[in-house]
């Protein structure tokens, strides 16, 4: 078996690589791993650096002699030529295109650089490696589907949605889309799979280790750095919630999905974690009290109660507005838990439990 994964080195690319072979590391022969070459780190030593991580699984790291003999690391300036690696013979089974552009700006100016890093990359190496592979499997995002509301199920490919919460989700929607014509066209199986907001590990030790500290992390970040102790008023709602799933669960149901006919599946938690309910979680980890919620909209024209109130408003809260306000939804995890059953854990304690496990490291990010 031949696989290559795009975005090894990010949060849920690097879990996914470990679980890729711990799972099938038998009938692995070759991992295709495409790498961006940072300024003082090779493509080749990045991987070295995820695969001797300290994060790593005992797998991992009991194994990591035999493992790097089936790695071939590709500088990502390659990755459009695949006959440059791949020669005339070899072939790739499964292509897990992991990386991604997550920019959750609504900046009209931001939307041409999403749609190309995403949609357009998306296309570039789908027509670059439709005569390789034998499948195609896409990791978007749960939250593809705009802020609709109510029950969700796998199938986003009817889904009309002009209400996406920024144009970082309409990208992927779109990329999904494409995805399902072109693999038709191409006769090409495309899988699609959406993890939602990816919190730290619950299966693997350490838990709630996460190497990127993003989304609700942010957050807790925000106030943990602001020695500030003025008051903030939050703009939510009493409905609205975030679907949070680990990231070493969702990468484990990557591994096992691959190799079977689902067409869709989101990677999802079958409850929301209230907002109200799981903010006061994070804030309560960073030792921030003064706060307090509120349905109004907060801006300029309303005026702000405080300096923080404003940093915020202008920085992190301009982001996080849209999924702070969205309708609620339920989430169909019926098929995703004949794959691999969802944890059992208390919602709002693993809230806090990763932001603490944050907090202790600095919310420093892995340097890979």
């Amino acid at each position: 078996m031949n696989i290559l994964l795009t975005g090894a080195t990010g949060t849920l690319g690097s879990r996914v690589l470990f679980s890729l072979i711990e799972q099938r590391f038998d009938t692995i022969e070759r991992i295709y791993l495409p790498v961006r070459k940072r300024a003082t780190i090779s493509p080749e030593n990045r991987i070295k650096n995820v695969i001797s991580s300290e994060y790593a699984p005992e797998f991992i790291q009991k194994n990591k002699a035999e493992i790097f003999n089936k790695i071939s690391v590709i500088n990502a300036d390659e990755l459009l030529n695949p006959e440059s690696f791949l020669g005339t013979k070899n072939h790739i089974d499964y292509f897990i295109h992991s990386a991604g552009f997550v920019n959750l700006s609504t900046d009209p100016n931001a939307k041409q650089e999403i749609f190309k890093e995403n949609l357009q990359f998306t296309k570039d190496i789908f027509y670059a490696y439709h005569k390789h592979i034998t499948k195609f499997v896409y990791i978007s995002t749960a939250f593809a589907a705009g802020n609709i509301g109510g029950l969700l199920n796998n199938d986003y490919s009817l889904l009309e949605s002009n209400n996406y919460r920024n144009h970082y989700e309409a990208s992927k929607h779109a990329s999904e889309k494409f995805l399902i014509e072109a693999g038709k066209e191409k006769n090409i199986p495309i899988q699609i799979l959406r993890p939602s907001v990816l919190g730290g590990n619950i299966l693997e030790s350490p838990n709630y280790f996460i190497s990127k500290y993003m989304v609700f992390y942010l957050f807790a970040k925000f106030f943990n750095n602001n020695i500030s102790d003025d008051a903030v008023r939050i703009t939510t709602t009493a409905t609205t919630g975030l679907n949070i799933i680990p990231t070493d669960y969702a990468a484990q149901v990557i591994a096992k999905v691959i190799s079977t006919d689902i067409e869709q599946l989101n990677i999802v938690h079958s409850k929301e974690t209230n907002m109200m309910k799981g903010i006061t979680k994070i804030l309560e980890a960073v030792d921030y009290t003064n706060f307090s919620f509120t349905e109004d909209l907060i801006n300029t024209s309303t005026g702000f109660a405080s300096k923080l109130e404003a940093f915020y408003y202008e920085t992190i809260g301009v982001h996080l507005h849209p999924y702070m306000t969205s309708k609620p939804n339920e989430w169909d995890t019926t098929l995703l838990e004949t794959i691999l059953p969802i944890p059992e854990y208390n919602l709002e304690d693993y809230l806090s439990e990763t932001v603490t496990f944050a907090k202790n490291k600095k919310f420093r990010n892995q340097k890979w």
